[in-house]
C-alpha cells in the first residue's frame, strides 16, 4: 500500500525533472541547432507522454489488480493520482506553450515589444 501511495507523486516528480530536464538540453550548446518548432514539438511529445503516464496510473490505481483492499487507502491513493495529474498538467504546460526559452529570449521578446509601442 505504501507503493499505491507513493507513486503518483513520484511519477510527477519523475516527469517534471524528465521534460525540465529535456528543456536544458534543448538550450544547451550540444542540442543548439533544433529550432524552434522542433524543440517545442518535443517539449509536447515529453509533456504529453508524461500525461498519458499519469492518466494510466489513475486508470491502473482502479483496477482490481492494483485497488487496494482498503477503503480509505484506496481513496487517498485516487485522490494522490487525481493531484500528481494535475499537477503534471499545470507544471508542464509553461515549457510546452512558451517553448524552449533560452538565454533570456523571454525578456528579449518583451523588450522588443515595450520599444515597438514606443
Amino acid at each position: 500500500s505504501v507503493l499505491r501511495l507513493s507513486l503518483p507523486l513520484t511519477l510527477w516528480l519523475a516527469s517534471f525533472s524528465a521534460v525540465y530536464g529535456v528543456h536544458g538540453l534543448l538550450c544547451s550548446s550540444r542540442l543548439g541547432g533544433a529550432d524552434g518548432d522542433t524543440a517545442q514539438v518535443l517539449l509536447g511529445l515529453a509533456a504529453g507522454f508524461a500525461i498519458l503516464l499519469q492518466f494510466g496510473l489513475l486508470v491502473a490505481l482502479q483496477s482490481p489488480r492494483w485497488r487496494d483492499p482498503d477503503g480509505a487507502l484506496r481513496r487517498i491513493s485516487l485522490g494522490l493520482a487525481v493531484i500528481a495529474l494535475a499537477s503534471t498538467v499545470w507544471t508542464l504546460l509553461p515549457p510546452v506553450i512558451l517553448g524552449p526559452t533560452c538565454g533570456g529570449s523571454a525578456s528579449a521578446a518583451l523588450d522588443l515589444s515595450e520599444t515597438s509601442s514606443a
